[in-house]
């Protein structure tokens, strides 16, 4: 009797779902590994399909490698196209994409008489389980799967639209959702102003993308807090355990007494001559401990009141690109303002935004040609409108987190059902993992899960 080879359908063709893919394959036992996306090449994503050479990581190469034990992997790889590269670079998005594509490639070479991986082009439409819930069928336009796991690694999806009063202003080619969409801003012509929504890193990259395109400046951003990323160090920070607050991870577990402590020891670290950066990387490491910790109350007074001040310390700009946007602020090219959208109308050819700056009573109205919406990735999947989430949320095969920020699941990323209970077929990895986890968003973490996943699903 021949030796049953399983089925391993990965959809999403980013980061996760490529490092995840390349892990089963590592794992040198035999299996069928098909990879599933819904844009073409492999490995490119949401985050990696720019050309842009001004679009580049936001974290040095030297923390970037998709292997957990292989830190200078990337490294390496991207030094046979530059050898200028260093561990303290920040290349760009465009090579990183070819680097998983190449992931790809030397995975397959490792293991030719093992693994096996199928690339398609499609998009998934929904999940069925097998009666005896050991497995599942994936189903696409015209065509079935039947497979032993399912892993979803469906990255980032669209920016939700903000409320606001006129969203029939958001079916108007004057608006612009998602501005990674290849081709989606060619609407905007040399010489029209921009309001770009959202002030975090996404805002940086657009900003100089359209500036580069010839548009009136100076452009506009504006965000609830006016908060922009704070700048990387050359090199990447330390993140020891020296760099928590002694006592930390102790209780209580509270929101107000781990800020007290963190500024506290920040402030303390920066008088001894260490960096702030070191802290937010400590921080980091223990972050799904932390998080896990958290009462639903706490979780909600920080995503209330912290969170923005987090982003902005955590989510860090390469210093090239903090760099230009400080000048672009210097030279008044770039007006920042926090303050809260509150409605649209098109007047004269115009958008007139009607804007509430924070702690005014009163409300500015700015005229501009275009809005972009750069506020970052819907996370709630009650509210994305993927095919594919709406038929599993409708099965009952997925449980939403009540905060809007993915899914809930069991600790080796097995989703859970509606009634709590963790699949045998279904698992997740990539940013549907920041409700259980809240560090599920870049590679340093990622890598570690896609490669305990594969572990998980073929040992």
């Amino acid at each position: 009797m021949s030796r049953h080879v399983p089925t391993l359908a990965v959809i999403g063709g980013g980061f996760s779902g490529t490092a995840v893919a390349a892990q089963l394959l590592r794992r040198g036992r035999p299996a069928r590994v098909v990879l599933v996306n819904r844009f073409g090449p492999m490995g490119r994503g949401v985050a990696y399909r720019t050309p842009i050479e001004a679009h580049v990581l936001n974290v040095p190469a030297g923390g970037m490698s998709a292997l957990p034990d292989d830190a200078d992997h990337f490294v390496r790889w991207a030094r046979t196209r530059d050898d200028s590269i260093r561990s303290d670079s920040f290349v760009s998005r465009g090579i990183y994409g070819e680097y998983l594509e190449a992931l790809l490639r030397e995975a397959e070479h490792l293991t030719p008489r093992a693994g096996r991986l199928e690339r398609l082009v499609a998009v998934a439409r929904d999940v069925e389980p097998r009666p005896d819930g050991e497995s599942a069928v994936v189903v696409f336009a015209g065509a079935r799967i039947a497979a032993d796991f399912v892993v979803l690694a469906l990255g980032n999806y669209s920016p939700a639209n903000p409320a606001a009063v006129g969203t029939e202003f958001y079916e108007t080619d004057r608006y612009v959702r998602d501005p990674w969409v290849r081709g989606a801003l060619d609407v905007i012509r040399s010489g029209e102003s921009v309001l770009m929504l959202g002030t975090g890193l996404t805002m940086m990259d657009i900003a100089l993308d359209l500036a580069r395109r010839g548009v009136r400046l100076p452009l506009f951003a504006v965000s609830r807090h006016g908060l922009l990323p704070r700048e990387h160090r050359p090199g990447p920070p330390s993140g020891s355990a020296e760099s928590l607050p002694v006592g930390f991870e102790s209780p209580p577990r509270s929101v107000a007494r781990y800020t007290r402590l963190l500024r506290r020891h920040a402030a303390a670290r920066a008088a001894a001559g260490g960096d702030w950066r070191e802290v937010v990387a400590a921080v980091r490491a223990v972050a799904p401990s932390l998080w896990g910790g958290l009462t639903p109350e706490e979780r909600g007074r920080f995503l209330r009141h912290l969170r923005p001040w987090w982003d902005v310390h955590r989510h860090r700009a390469a210093p090239v690109t903090a760099r230009a946007i400080e000048k672009m602020l210097v030279t008044g090219d770039l007006s920042v303002r926090a303050a809260r959208v509150l409605g649209y109308r098109t007047v004269a050819g115009e958008v007139e935004v009607t804007i509430r700056p924070r702690g005014a009573a009163e409300t500015v109205r700015v005229h501009v040609d275009r809005v972009v919406n750069c506020t970052g990735p819907s996370t709630d999947v009650r509210r994305i409108g993927d095919p594919l989430l709406d038929a599993l949320l409708a099965r009952g095969l997925l449980r939403p987190d009540p905060f809007g920020l993915g899914i809930e699941t069991a600790a080796d990323g097995a989703a859970l059902d509606a009634a709590g209970r963790p699949s045998r077929t279904i698992y997740c990895v990539g940013p549907l993992l920041k409700a259980d986890r809240w560090e599920a968003t870049a590679v340093p973490e990622l890598r570690v899960l896609a490669a305990r996943l594969a572990e998980r699903l073929l040992p």
